[in-house]
């Protein structure tokens, strides 16, 4: 099906700005978060409802991914009813050990976290953020690790300031720019760079 294979989004069908959001969460443990914390890292957002059984089967490749030094993997619990401990009694159950566990309310809730990063019409879904704070990926679906690190290889010899070499004009700056969140500006003058999300 249409899922196994990468094709790009335009960066129109985005909303109108091409960066993402500098979201705000608050984990099951009352710590807050934003994205812009993480400059410098692969930022998965993971949401998932503690009576869906797909969203399971994923959780060893995520834990795995979590676990890596360039990588964040944050959970966000939906539609689980009035009780928020449900979230955190289900993370603990299927051995969730992700940066953060975040209990998201409802789809329906006008101030539900998913609404800060994208839409969830199904579980699981995924939504990947470069070391930049750009969305670059989204997952319909299971999380698999040969693309996500197939992904990131390819990015990253893509966006070689991402990958670690320090800019030319100085060796003590960071190869990583400050999380911005307006246009990114063209690369050349004949064609501009568009910003793309991959979905698989």
């Amino acid at each position: 099906m249409g899922m196994a294979a990468f094709m790009n989004v335009p960066a129109h069908a985005k909303p109108e700005s091409t960066k993402a959001i500098n979201f705000e969460f608050v984990d099951v443990n009352g710590k807050k978060f934003n994205l812009s914390d993480f400059k410098g890292k692969w930022v998965l957002v993971n949401f998932w409802a503690p009576w869906c059984p797909l969203c399971w089967v994923e959780v060893p490749t995520l834990n795995e991914l979590n676990k890596r030094k360039d990588f964040v993997v944050i959970g966000v619990g939906l539609d689980y009813g009035p009780d928020e401990n449900i979230v955190k009694d289900t993370a603990s159950r299927h051995g969730i050990e992700f940066y953060a566990v975040v209990a998201g309310g409802a789809r329906r809730n006008p101030d539900s976290p998913f609404r800060q990063v994208g839409p969830v019409d199904f579980y699981p879904t995924s939504y990947i953020y470069d070391p930049n704070g750009e969305i670059v990926m989204f997952i319909p679906g299971q999380v698999r690790m040969n693309k996500i690190l197939a992904f990131m290889d390819d990015y990253k010899s893509k966006n070689t300031q991402f990958a670690g070499a320090p800019p030319p004009e100085t060796e003590s700056a960071s190869p990583i720019k400050d999380v911005t969140y307006g246009k990114p500006a063209p690369t050349n003058k004949a064609k501009p760079n568009k910003s793309k999300t991959v979905t698989y």
